[in-house]
């Protein structure tokens, strides 16, 4: 058997942190070698191993005798190499799972990766397999009723509720809250009112959000009066914990509305809360653009400059893409150069953002340059909007400057970006 201190040692070679590593080598002493199986490994799969080293890391675990793999394990791996590789990556690495380590957990991983994918068939398949191995539980009949609510198919979410009635499993205020989102989608407000009655017969069904949802429905239908009813119910609810997340949401909701008084009283219960977090400006900002109050927008983004600590990019950037889409290209520059000479860098989404307002205003030279910056501040793989790098590419190409056509692609291919975008576009070769 390896020494603990030989373990702690092959993680460091496989680019783990420092921190990790001793973590990991004071776990193993106070096991004294025993096998490996515990909240710490647990937190490994599920949060380092989503970034980019956990191929290696799950290497490791698998030349290891010190580790007990369990069926667990397996399906939080399942998971991770279909959101890191893909869902074919996925299926072939459940072909090689030991029958042994195919339980309910790892079947029921298989089938949110479907469900992910929203690969219809293929998840009826597993889902009647579970039901075949005697495996279906409120998970799994949640997974499917979600799966059936975002391809618009009513009527086998309500087959699947049917079914769940039958076999006496109660739903939770997930299976209703998926069943209010599709009546609200279509919309049918009759259902939705009826499914809400239900709903609010019990307090651990019934929450702010089930009332948030139901004003949109009522939105969609055209009754505003009514949206505006739900939502003082849905006021009532969402506090404690919950308040701000909530308010922001109502906030939203008043906007769509037309209601500037009510997002401003929002608005201000949220500043009463103490700090204001960076969600709480982005829903603000967002919902005075929706109420064309551009005025009150950068009165909200004073606000933050004046007071922000920890910097977050996605706030300046909102207010430069509406700036870009009301077409005042000056005061978005201005903010990207108060930016910069505050010491703080734009990131490529600030870049793109303005490259695509030069372009839906033809000024093509200057889309073009600041192009490049976002694909020059992009991480690998992170594509900037194909609706401004596209036409920069047609506008070389049609004007025979084939140079800086080239030049463009070059940059995007470096990063990992070019096949991509272009098989999105489907027309660029």
């Amino acid at each position: 058997m390896q020494s603990s201190k030989k373990l702690s040692n092959s993680l460091g070679h496989i680019g783990v942190s420092s921190m990790l590593s001793r973590g990991f080598y004071k776990f193993l002493k106070r096991n004294n070698g025993r096998e490996v199986r515990s909240r710490w490994m647990d937190w490994v799969m599920t949060s380092y191993l989503t970034q980019k080293y956990f191929g290696r890391i799950y290497e490791w675990i698998d030349n290891s005798k010190h580790l007990c793999i369990t069926p667990g394990d397996v399906a939080v791996r399942l998971d991770l190499i279909s959101k890191a590789h893909g869902l074919e990556a996925a299926e072939e690495y459940f072909a090689s799972i030991p029958d042994n380590l195919r339980s309910s957990y790892v079947y029921g991983a298989l089938l949110n990766c479907y469900a992910d994918a929203k690969s219809l068939m293929k998840a009826e398949g597993t889902m009647q397999k579970m039901r075949d191995l005697g495996n279906t539980d409120l998970v799994t009949y949640n997974v499917m009723m979600n799966l059936y609510a975002k391809m618009g198919d009513l009527e086998k979410l309500q087959s699947l509720v049917q079914e769940m009635e039958d076999k006496g499993i109660a739903g939770n205020v997930i299976s209703y809250t998926i069943r209010l989102n599709a009546y609200v989608s279509v919309p049918d407000v009759k259902e939705m009112e009826k499914l809400l009655m239900k709903m609010e017969e019990d307090s651990l069904l019934i929450d702010w959000n089930a009332y948030a949802v139901t004003a949109n429905g009522y939105m969609k239908a055209g009754d505003v009066e009514k949206a505006s009813k739900v939502l003082r119910k849905c006021e009532l609810l969402g506090k404690g914990k919950n308040a701000r997340v909530a308010n922001e949401s109502m906030l939203c909701l008043y906007a769509s509305m037309g209601k500037k008084n009510d997002v401003y009283r929002i608005w201000k219960k949220l500043k009463n809360r103490g700090k204001v977090y960076s969600s709480s400006y982005l829903s603000m900002i967002s919902g005075l653009e929706k109420l064309d109050d551009i005025d009150g927008a950068e009165k909200i983004f004073a606000e933050w400059e004046a007071k922000e600590v920890y910097f977050d990019a996605r706030i300046p950037n909102l207010l430069i893409a509406v700036y870009c889409r009301k077409g005042h290209l000056e005061k978005a520059e201005s903010i990207i150069e108060r930016l910069l000479e505050s010491g703080k860098r734009p990131n490529y989404r600030t870049w793109d953002r303005l490259a695509l307002g030069y372009y839906s205003h033809n000024q093509m030279e200057k889309a073009v340059e600041t192009l490049k910056k976002a694909i020059l501040a992009s991480m690998p793989l992170r594509t900037p909007n194909i609706h401004s790098w596209a036409p920069c590419i047609d506008y070389f190409q049609s004007n025979g400057d084939t140079v800086r056509a080239e030049e463009i692609k070059r940059l995007l291919k470096e990063r990992g970006m070019f096949s991509a975008g272009y098989e999105k576009v489907g027309e660029l070769q």
